[in-house]
């Protein structure tokens, strides 16, 4: 499974100070949304808000969230695909529907040059976890489980096509073995069915759960990033937990998007915005809360990264073989 290289979002640095200047005298012509491809209470969901709350004041119009969820987050993006390019329709989009599900859905409603990466916000790894009432304690415990009801086992995604999908798909598969996927709209509900106990496990974004986890109201068995995250650093990587997951490592990235065609100095100026955010104290604390680590870098920079992430999914997919509808 493709990772994101920690170096390649750390390469650039913040925009030089006069081109952020230039930048700022952009503003939308009216009030603005943020379309979120994901239901509330998720790590996009949160990184949404924060652009949100940031931009307000700053422009001194309103800037409100629009949670548009369903079909693995494509949804939402058309949305986004069919607004007009004035600036007054964004959108905070993820790995998923922004670079998995070109490859994943045979019937996808939009192409990737319809929609314009604008500038990273945070990545971070996903995390395995259980509900209290199951009784494995390690990843090989879990693995036992798996292997001695095999397709029996239900597993919780934030949605079919998401990285919290493609990850427990890939585990699977290394261990060789079967569970029954259950996809919800979104990190909240599917937690919600876990801590329930209407399922057994899910991997989701650390960012996205790291409450639940640190209340003990679920239990972390592995990060799926390489190393071990600071936050969680009695918990092992993925790859540390059994020979047959050695090669194991998935992280997930959030951005702020736009529709193809959005005029150049309102990408620039877009890009200067969430990198003046990035850059305050407040919001490097909250995301090292989250687990997760800044993405620095200019429009064109994000939007290469964006493009290698469908490449490097793409093989993925086509390794593991698979296909679904998109709706």
């Amino acid at each position: 499974m493709v990772a994101i290289a920690r170096r390649a979002v750390f390469a650039a640095p913040l925009l030089a100070l006069p081109h952020v200047a230039r930048a700022q005298s952009w503003r939308p012509p009216g009030p603005t949304r943020i379309i979120v491809p994901a239901a509330a209470g998720g790590t996009t969901d949160i990184m949404g808000r924060l652009v949100a709350q940031f931009l307000n004041p700053r422009w001194n119009i309103p800037v409100v969230v629009e949670n548009r969820t369903g079909a693995g987050g494509t949804i939402g993006s058309l949305e986004l695909v069919r607004a007009r390019p004035d600036g007054t329709t964004l959108m905070l989009g993820n790995i998923g529907p922004q670079a998995i599900a070109y490859s994943l859905f045979r019937n996808m409603p939009y192409r990737p040059d319809q929609i314009l990466p604008i500038a990273g916000t945070i990545a971070g790894p996903n995390v395995l976890v259980v509900n209290k009432d199951v009784p494995a304690r390690t990843v090989a415990e879990l693995a036992a489980l798996l292997r001695a009801q095999p397709g029996r086992i239900p597993y919780a995604s934030t949605g079919v096509g998401q990285s919290t999908h493609l990850s427990p798909v890939l585990m699977l598969q290394m261990l060789n073995t079967e569970a029954i996927h259950v996809p919800h709209r979104g990190s909240a509900p599917a937690q919600v069915d876990l801590l329930g106990g209407n399922v057994a496990f899910m991997i989701d974004n650390l960012t996205g759960i790291i409450g639940h986890i640190q209340s003990g109201a679920v239990r972390a068995l592995a990060v799926t990033s390489k190393e071990r995250n600071s936050l969680l650093p009695d918990v092992p990587a993925m790859r540390e937990t059994m020979p047959e997951l050695a090669t194991y490592e998935v992280n997930t990235w959030f951005g702020l998007f736009g529709p193809a065609g959005l005029a150049a100095d309102a990408v620039n100026s877009l890009n200067a915005d969430v990198a003046a955010m990035i850059a305050l104290p407040e919001t490097q604390r909250r995301f090292t809360e989250l687990g997760g680590f800044p993405m620095h870098g200019n429009a064109d920079e994000f939007g290469a990264f964006v493009r290698s992430e469908i490449t490097k999914w793409a093989e993925v997919i086509r390794r593991e073989g698979l296909s679904v509808e998109a709706g």
